[in-house]
Formats: structure tokens, C-alpha cells, sequence
């Protein structure tokens, strides 16, 4: 079993910055992919940034350019730098970790954006 914990949400002015952390532990194999998604109020969960263990990225249109997904292997840790947030950037992030088909989830840290 795995465990994700985040942490770094908070309340943010419009153009501010933060850094979202997750930490995973428990029974962790290699060749995993560690992603960001989040969920608006009122929306479906959609995805941020994902970063496979060899640190291949992938982003949403709408986080290109403002955001950066990285990872420590050596502390199974993902990170997401977060730039120039704006309003439409309000939502529950979550952390997810996928290894063959497997997805494990943590229970979110809430990020908002004050306009």
C-alpha cells in the first residue's frame, strides 16, 4: 500500500506563488509516474502535470508556462511550483501515484486564489 500526503495549499493573491509538496511512502516501486490533478468546485477532477521516475513531464494547456511538476526519487517526493496563479487556479490538488494501472490517491490540499 502507498500513502500520499500533501501539503503547501493555502490563500494566494492573484499573480502570487506557491510550491505544493506531496510525500510518499509505504511500498513503493520503481517505474512509477507521480502526477497533480485538481478538482474546481463543481467540476470533475482534470489533470495538472504528471513526471514519470526518469523525469519525463507532461502539462495542461492551461498550466504551461507557469507551473513546474518535479520529483526526488530519493525522497519519493513530487513537487509542483506553482507561478502567476490566477482565480481559475482555485481548487482541491491532489496527489497521484500510478504504477502498472495501480492509482493511488492522497486526500488533497486546497489551494485559493483571491482575485
Amino acid at each position: 500500500q502507498v500513502q500520499l500526503v500533501e501539503s503547501g495549499g493555502g490563500l494566494v493573491q492573484a499573480g502570487g506563488s506557491l510550491r505544493l509538496s506531496c510525500a510518499a511512502s509505504g511500498t513503493i516501486f520503481s517505474g512509477n509516474t507521480m502526477a497533480w490533478y485538481r478538482q474546481a468546485p463543481g467540476k470533475q477532477r482534470e489533470l495538472v502535470a504528471a513526471i514519470t521516475s526518469g523525469s519525463s513531464t507532461n502539462y495542461a494547456d492551461f498550466v504551461k508556462g507557469r507551473f513546474t511538476i518535479s520529483r526526488d526519487n530519493a525522497k519519493n517526493t513530487v513537487y509542483l511550483q506553482m507561478n502567476s496563479l490566477k482565480p481559475e487556479d482555485t481548487g482541491v490538488y491532489y496527489c497521484n501515484l500510478e504504477w502498472l494501472n495501480i492509482r493511488f490517491w492522497g486526500k488533497g490540499t486546497l489551494v485559493t486564489v483571491s482575485s
